[in-house]
């Protein structure tokens, strides 16, 4: 029984290995392109490879060949502006077709895609396109023209012209990449901190990135599959694109401001019945009152980004019709605790993360790396050839082999499914002239899960100078990216060695006035 096959948790486990995977691509060690991988080799079996939700009301399917022919263009668009295997090319855009056949196009070049959430501010966009050497920006026609051009890089804009110069190359291109070529950076938000970083995937990603299709997010032939989250992010790129077009399964995407009655215009009318989105969604979802107990099809439900509170979760489980699924990893590692949605002889347990994935060994660990017995409070970690790595989440494992997340070791922000970085808020916030000093920690919040709270010392009052502040922040960062809360403060506390005491800001947050 393959990987693909098995459905059963005991046999998914007892037929796993990692070698099988590659069964899963058509490529090898030497030859693999993700633009092969999720596009060219699904042409010849017809049927949609994407299905798109406007904010507008809009709705779009595109095929296969759709996806093959625009970024085959695209790639010959590349070669005639001198874009080369290896140079970095940033894209900027909602989904829509110019997206996925930009990136594809890029992948499929040789050249390294560097996805960028289309909310940033030029102060987010600067850095990134610096850190990653960017030699193009591809951006949509409602980009603001001289924010763009402050940041010093060639953009390309997506509008009619390109189209029209798209439409004279060639609708064929062959890709030439081997497994271990640079294919993506993907930028995490940082931590509070460390500035943003780029995390390197290669082509061959796409062979361990089926973990997570297959035992996080059930992925299986049939399955109508749909992921809300922006593909400038892990979660929307890697499981919202890559891994279902890698299986041969269309993607279901949703583009523009986020609007619950909008999303589900889009499960009814694409008949999802595989859905990932971060909790938020789901809350809001809840929230809408638009919805009766098993009116939509679904199901497998899965979330990541943050933990689901019990009422969410009573929902999913009652409204929608089946118990949520979390998925657990980071970034640097990938998915390595998950639900096994969609299979048998597995159940689903309510406040937890889930257990191990096929191929992972996961413990929680003490200082010294020592693994803990069940029901002990540390870090936890997966191990790898160097050793423990610590996924910088505190937790504990039950007795039965669930882990149980404790909380964050570090201050990163996750508001919404956005992994949110305290330390540029606080660099934009002491940019501000009035500004002397500025700490932002997370804070718990019913809707978001958490939300940035700001503390300021600055020299002026007042609730327009608050508004003026968030501003700021807002207009340099992106429009979910900056202090929800804001309190002006005489001065902030300290530890004993001279630092900002954070704990001592969360805690006065959560029982001071006004909490």
């Amino acid at each position: 029984m393959s990987s693909l096959e098995a459905r059963h948790y005991p046999d998914a486990l007892a037929s796993f290995s990692w070698r099988a995977l590659w069964a899963l691509v058509d490529g090898d060690r030497t030859r693999l392109n993700l633009a092969h991988e999720c596009v060219d080799r699904w042409v010849a079996r017809g049927g949609p490879a994407l299905r798109l939700q406007r904010a507008d009301g809009g709705r779009e399917t595109f095929t296969f060949a759709d996806l093959a022919a625009w970024s085959s263009r695209f790639a010959h668009h590349l070669a005639d502006r001198g874009v080369a295997p290896g140079d970095r090319v940033a894209l900027c855009l909602e989904p829509s077709l110019p997206f996925y056949g930009a990136l594809f196009g890029v992948l499929r070049r040789g050249a390294v895609a560097v996805p960028l959430f289309t909310l940033f501010g030029p102060d987010a966009l600067a850095p990134r396109l610096t850190d990653s050497g960017a030699r193009l920006l591809v951006a949509g026609p409602e980009a603001d023209a001289a924010g763009l051009a402050a940041l010093g890089v060639d953009v390309l804009r997506v509008d009619a012209g390109l189209e029209t110069r798209l439409a004279r190359e060639p609708d064929r291109y062959a890709p030439a990449t081997a497994a271990d070529d640079l294919a993506v950076l993907q930028y995490t938000s940082g931590t509070t901190r460390a500035l943003p970083e780029a995390v390197r995937h290669t082509h061959r990603s796409v062979v361990t990135l089926m973990v997570a299709a297959l035992y996080g997010l059930g992925l299986a032939p049939g399955d109508r599959y749909f992921c809300p989250s922006s593909p400038a992010w892990g979660h929307g790129l890697w499981h919202g694109t890559i891994s279902p077009l890698a299986l041969g399964l269309p993607a279901g995407a949703y583009a523009g401001r986020f609007d619950p009655a909008r999303l589900l215009d889009g499960l009814r009318a694409f008949e999802v019945t595989n859905l990932a989105a971060a909790p938020t969604v789901y809350r809001m979802l809840r929230d809408s009152g638009r919805l009766a107990p098993g009116e939509l099809p679904l199901a497998k439900l899965t979330y990541t980004g943050e933990p689901m509170d019990a009422r969410t979760w009573d929902f999913c489980q009652t409204v929608l019709g089946c118990a949520p699924c979390g998925i657990y990893g980071s970034t640097e590692v990938g998915v390595i605790i998950v639900n096994y949605p969609g299979f048998e002889g597995y159940t689903v347990r309510r406040g937890t993360l889930g257990k191990a994935a096929p191929g992972w060994e996961v413990a929680i660990v003490d200082e010294a790396d020592r693994p803990l017995p069940p029901g002990e409070v540390g870090e936890i970690a997966v191990r790898r050839p160097a050793g423990w790595f610590r996924v910088k989440d505190r937790g504990w494992q039950d007795a039965d082999g669930y882990f149980h997340h404790g909380g964050r070791s570090d201050d990163v922000i996750i508001s919404a499914g956005w992994t949110l970085s305290a330390i540029e808020m606080e660099a934009i916030l002491l940019r501000h002239p009035d500004v002397r000093e500025a700490a932002v920690v997370a804070v718990p919040d019913p809707l978001r899960g958490q939300i940035p709270f700001a503390y300021v010392v600055a020299g002026r009052e007042g609730e327009g100078f608050v508004a003026e502040l968030q501003a700021h922040v807002r207009e340099r960062l992106g429009r979910h990216e900056y202090p929800r809360r804001v309190a002006l403060v005489a001065a902030l506390p300290r530890t004993p060695a001279g630092k900002v005491d954070r704990h001592a800001l969360r805690e006065r947050a959560r029982t001071g006035p006004g909490a």
